[in-house]
């Protein structure tokens, strides 16, 4: 057993700490942990899962009941018998105070454990009720996740710096990768849109009112929200598209455009009452030269995946209409609109603050400890890196040739 695993253990039972209140230490006699691998367990909890979400101001859409049901529909449907689902809860007595969505997944590598979704999701992170120490429940719920499905290595990828899971992480977990951001628009902390607006530098708010002059005189410029199923889908399908065919002149790729599966689990999501999708359009002419869509939880929008037309760069569509996007999440009283990984200029045009996202592992066994630092930590930071120096022409045909995702 590894140095991360006794952690683990060694967390679990160790007293309160004297400086916590007398019924928080009380109640922990009474946290005890279930383990959920199945839909209709997973439904049976279902009522419990909103209400402790509703509870919870964090980025936790991807830890969510909904976003664990459309993980597991989609698997059902496609027949996928090597999912592996490990939801693990925390109650006490009756009441559901955390829970941590995981699921199995094996390699010739290693088997690791990681977020539910994985190649799809976007944030790792760990649902705590307020008044739950963070280490202690974290511990509870990774010792019983690993005891339920053995593992090499616990993989946690994207975790954002404010989160419950980076405050909740053993002492001596591992640094994965490499230090990425979250631009984030906190609009909870302006009047309306205007009040938002006006903080936005006055030479950008310039330019970007004479790029959109310039498009006018060309003809109009409209912005447009989908209203129904299909037209969420066109949006959905024409982004991914659009986004695939940007990576593939870069030579670039992803974790969710590598996987063949993310198209058809991004077209399930379009007609989805629990997970709502907001799509949007800036047409000019007609013709679509921005899109995004991205889901509304809990009063925050996540941005998921936008595209726009590179032969009107000069204009910054993607610039134009974040703009639009932002304004109809303000108008539509959200709190906040969370644009994630990675940061990009057009983005920290719009942004209040950049929230630091690492990608975290805690090694279980010899071998989990080996790879997580020879590839975690040492081989695919550095052949990323090589990869990213070469110029786009070359990268393209050597991604390809290795077939592999960065």
């Amino acid at each position: 057993m590894t140095s991360g695993t006794a952690a683990i253990r060694a967390q679990t039972h160790q007293p309160a700490p004297a400086t916590q209140a007398a019924g928080i230490a009380v109640a922990r006699s009474a946290l005890h942990v279930d383990i959920v691998r199945t839909r209709a367990a997973l439904d049976l909890i279902a009522a419990q899962w909103h209400e402790l979400e509703a509870r919870l101001d964090g980025a936790v859409l991807f830890q969510s009941c909904a976003w664990a049901r459309a993980v597991f529909d989609f698997e059902a449907a496609r027949g996928n018998v090597r999912f592996d689902p490990v939801i693990v809860t925390l109650r006490d007595g009756s009441r559901l105070v955390a829970v941590l969505p995981l699921e199995r997944i094996r390699t010739r590598a290693r088997t690791v454990l990681t977020a539910l979704g994985h190649a799809f999701s976007q944030y790792s992170d760990v649902m705590l009720a307020p008044g739950i120490q963070p280490g202690d429940a974290v511990s509870r719920l990774l010792h019983a996740a690993i005891k339920a499905a053995p593992c090499d290595a616990v993989s946690f990828l994207k975790v954002r710096g404010d989160s419950m899971l980076a405050s909740g992480m053993p002492v001596d977990h591992m640094l994965t990768g490499t230090q990425e951001g979250a631009p984030y628009i906190a609009l909870d902390a302006f009047p309306d849109f205007a009040g938002y607006f006006a903080t936005i530098n006055h030479k950008t708010r310039k330019n970007m009112r004479n790029a959109r002059n310039r498009l006018e005189r060309d003809g109009p410029v409209t912005h447009h929200v989908a209203a129904s199923t299909q037209d969420r889908l066109g949006v959905i399908n024409r982004t991914l598209k659009g986004r695939a065919e940007r990576l593939n002149d870069q030579g670039l790729t992803s974790r969710a455009f590598g996987d063949t599966a993310f198209t058809e689990f991004c077209q399930s999501l379009a007609s989805r009452d629990d997970l709502p999708v907001l799509a949007m359009s800036l047409r000019h002419k007609g013709e679509a030269i921005a899109e995004q869509w991205g889901f509304v939880h809990n009063q925050r929008y996540y941005a998921f995946v936008a595209s726009r037309d590179f032969s009107n760069s000069d204009e910054s569509p993607g610039k134009l209409h974040l703009g639009e996007v932002i304004h109809v999440c303000a108008d539509q009283g959200l709190r906040g609109a969370d644009l994630m990984v990675p940061v990009m200029p057009y983005k920290l045009t719009w942004a209040t603050e950049t929230v630091t996202v690492r990608d975290f592992a805690l090694p279980v066994t010899r071998r989990g400890l080996l790879v997580l630092n020879v590839w975690d930590r040492l081989l695919r930071p550095a052949i990323k890196k090589l990869v990213l120096a070469m110029p786009a022409q070359w990268r393209g045909p050597l991604m390809r040739a290795a077939g592999r995702r960065l």
